[in-house]
């Protein structure tokens, strides 16, 4: 048994064999990566090419693809744009630093950053105004914790699991605050939480939850399927948070072996082998087309029918950055936002 981060199996169990596959509803983008996407799709049609786009604009090795043939290009670092230039910043966030960079080289910005994540930062800003210690629960140099750490760096201290807890040195144990990273697991989150109340009793809770509503629906939807399935997949890139937490989710919740893929083209026969039943979702930052993909895969190998289980139906829409929004008013493109979601390009990601 392999033990890399695309296959992750629980102790196996004897199934027989069928056909059906259980597809979780919600899956795949939720509304703040559909506005990310949306904002360079929109800014290459408006601007022409290139669009540069500090990392990547959302974590899927398909939709960075499909954008950098489009003509986006994608950076590491502000400093790699050349002077002058247009650089949109991912969904992901940036630190209050990233934009002194951009102002110092004369960037035209547009702000991706997810309304949730900018929320995020709002409070760690609140708080840090208010003298508290914060304690970030997240994943070291992901992204979104490197962009709210750096609204307050000397007031946060990033937590990755309860284990780490107890390393933690505050000032005053009575003024302790806790924020997260959006995309983290509802119950590992918690689990850590629970561990830091322990620790200092006062710790005072965000003012809302931290975590998406589209990551906790998407967790949700796999704990109803999980226990009925006989393999999970999930389609994700290795660099989605997200997207690697729906396959912890379908394990803990006792499917017998879940995979974690970027495309159809990695799926191995042998995964399913005297399966009857397959369930099937994708993380927040999967366009749709990968998910049809691996049903038509499934379909073809003996697994036929397809059943969505809806246990929650996702409404939220973002509206694009202001700027953003101006200029295309300006050039007389219609704006459908923030009452729908864009349409997708034939070559791209919905």
């Amino acid at each position: 048994m392999t033990h890399d981060d695309t296959l992750r199996t629980s102790e196996s169990d004897s199934r027989v064999e069928g056909g059906k596959i259980l597809l979780a509803a919600p899956r795949g983008y939720c509304a703040g990566v559909d506005r990310a996407v949306d904002v360079v799709e929109k800014a290459l049609d408006l601007y022409g090419a290139p669009v540069y786009v500090r990392k990547e604009i959302v974590h899927n090795k398909f939709v960075v693809e499909s954008l950098s043939k489009r003509g986006a290009v994608f950076v590491q670092e502000t400093d790699q744009v050349p002077e002058g230039a247009r650089v949109v910043f991912s969904a992901h966030g940036v630190s209050p630093q990233v934009h002194e960079v951009a102002a110092q080289r004369h960037l035209a910005t547009i702000d991706a950053t997810c309304p949730l994540v900018t929320k995020v930062h709002r409070e760690a800003v609140r708080f840090a105004k208010d003298d508290y210690d914060i304690i970030l629960v997240g994943h070291e140099g992901h992204e979104e914790v490197e962009g709210t750490f750096g609204e307050a760096p000397e007031h946060i201290q990033v937590v990755g699991s309860p284990e780490e807890v107890d390393n933690l040195v505050v000032r005053d144990p009575e003024r302790v605050v806790w924020i997260s990273q959006t995309t983290l697991s509802v119950d590992e989150t918690r689990q850590t939480v629970d561990r830091l109340r322990e620790r200092f009793p006062k710790l005072v809770d965000p003012p809302s939850d931290d975590i998406c509503y589209a990551t906790q629906n998407r967790q949700g939807a796999v704990k109803v399927i999980a226990p009925l399935v006989d393999v999970m997949v999930v389609v994700g890139s290795a660099n989605s948070s997200n997207s690697v937490r729906l396959v912890d989710v379908a394990l803990e919740s006792g499917v017998p072996a879940a995979y974690r893929i970027d495309k159809a083209e990695e799926l191995q026969e042998e995964w399913f082998a005297g399966a009857s039943t397959v369930g099937l979702t994708s993380g927040a930052s999967v366009p749709e087309i990968l998910v049809r993909d691996v049903v038509a895969w499934l379909q073809e190998r003996g697994f036929p029918t397809v059943e969505e289980v809806r246990t929650e139906t996702e409404t939220t829409t973002f509206a694009l950055p202001r700027d953003l929004r101006s200029d295309l008013k300006e050039a007389g493109h219609l704006d459908n936002r923030p009452h729908a979601r864009r349409t997708a390009g034939p070559d791209h990601t919905s």
